[in-house]
């Protein structure tokens, strides 16, 4: 009975027109998880536009600047907008430029512990019904060698992550302790975002 309410749940879900105002692949992964059905339609949105130093209202105002770009060019949909950062020592750990770059940021996450936040921005057309929140996880990093850091630099897998990692290829070994969701780290907090949204839609 528990699984025949849960179909009917996620099938009432995507009758909304669920679009992903993102052209990540995690989060898309992250998403069919939970038997989603969506729509890819990445936003344009400068993230380098948004300067605000407090993780928490950094990843809302991004997620909330890319859900609005896609909802506000569409009649009827439910738009997801989310964004990821690292944060070390207060200071947000953005996409590396290059390799000299990357190489860096996983030095000085080398030894350490450091913040992964996401925001995510649900809103729905017509209506006008929004949803947002935001995920936390301690990720600790042994220390590493520096030709682990030149190898795995020279696996161009750093270039499209905050941070200069992705929890979920070869820099898994990085990382020997998680305090918080795991998916936070890989780039979506489904538990979360599951729970709030539907509550969001009264289910």
């Amino acid at each position: 009975m528990k699984n025949d309410k849960y179909k009917t749940i996620i099938n009432s879900i995507n009758s909304k027109n669920i679009v992903l105002a993102s052209q990540s692949p995690r989060r898309a992964q992250l998403l069919k998880l939970l038997g989603l059905n969506f729509q890819i339609c990445p936003s344009h949105v400068d993230e380098d536009s948004i300067q605000i130093k407090d993780p928490v209202s950094h990843v809302l105002e991004l997620s909330r600047a890319k859900a609005k770009e896609v909802a506000d060019s569409l009649e009827f949909g439910l738009v997801i907008g989310a964004d990821t950062i690292v944060v070390l020592d207060g200071q947000i750990l953005g996409k590396p430029a290059d390799k000299k770059e990357a190489a860096d940021m996983l030095s000085r996450l080398s030894g350490r512990t450091h913040q992964v936040y996401t925001g995510f921005t649900v809103l729905e057309n017509p209506g006008g019904n929004d949803m947002f929140d935001y995920e936390v996880t301690n990720v600790h990093f042994r220390d590493l060698y520096d030709w682990e850091i030149e190898g795995y630099v020279n696996t161009q897998n750093p270039f499209d992550k905050a941070g200069g990692y992705g929890i979920q290829d070869q820099s898994a070994v990085f990382a020997d302790r998680i305090d918080g969701c795991f998916y936070n780290v890989v780039g979506f907090p489904v538990t979360k975002f599951y729970t709030r949204l539907l509550k969001m839609l009264n289910y």
